[in-house]
């Protein structure tokens, strides 16, 4: 199956999903969206009120400021994909459980499968805990590393920084090294399966 045909298939099978409680109270589900092809994925938390009423990931006022900062890098949110781990809205904005993050993981794993981007960034702990266990956002942000091959750069989540404004500078002074890692990470001929030695090498950027 093309890229393209399998993240059309994720996606069906997302709006149809009922594996967890979330389904119950979703408008509508959020697969993501983004080329098959991007270099660049984000993975945030989990939709909120206005991705619940329009199917689309980040289209709030995190979702501007995520566009913002992409135009501080020279991209648009066209040329990136755009997802969460669990796809259907916690009801009030709730944390995400583990039993959701966990029936949600067949589809994110699948997504990762189909696009194979240059660099993952996680937005937020839940996200970044997908991949680092245990890692403080505080003390990692912004700090790129190779996990099975794959570059995961954890950031703090934009709704973070429109929260605390404290934040807002270090946000964007971790989006704006991410030109370099993507860079170094397509110079790289590591891919998933190879030894953790030799992508140890990409932790140091």
């Amino acid at each position: 199956m093309k890229p393209e045909e399998e993240l059309q298939d994720v996606a069906e099978a997302v709006r149809n999903c009922t594996d967890c409680k979330l389904h119950l109270s979703r408008k509508n589900a959020v697969p993501g969206e983004g080329p098959a092809g991007a270099a660049l994925m984000f993975i945030g938390e989990g939709p909120g009120f206005h991705e619940n009423e329009q199917g689309r990931p980040f289209v709030g006022a995190a979702g501007h400021f995520l566009e913002e900062l992409l135009g501080s890098i020279g991209l648009t949110r066209q040329q990136v994909y755009i997802t969460n781990i669990v796809k259907c809205r916690p009801p009030g904005n709730r944390d995400p459980q583990l039993p959701e993050i966990e029936e949600c993981a067949k589809y994110l794993d699948r997504q990762i499968e189909a696009i194979n981007p240059k660099v993952i960034v996680t937005l937020g702990r839940f996200s970044m805990a997908r991949f680092i266990p245990e890692a403080r956002i505080s003390t990692v942000h912004g700090r790129a590393r190779t996990i099975n091959g794959r570059v995961i750069v954890p950031m703090y989540h934009p709704a973070a920084a429109l929260h605390q404004p404290s934040l807002r500078r270090v946000v964007e002074e971790d989006f704006s090294r991410l030109p370099e890692m993507i860079e170094r990470a397509q110079q790289s001929t590591i891919t998933p399966d190879e030894s953790s030695s030799q992508a140890q090498q990409l932790s140091l950027f």
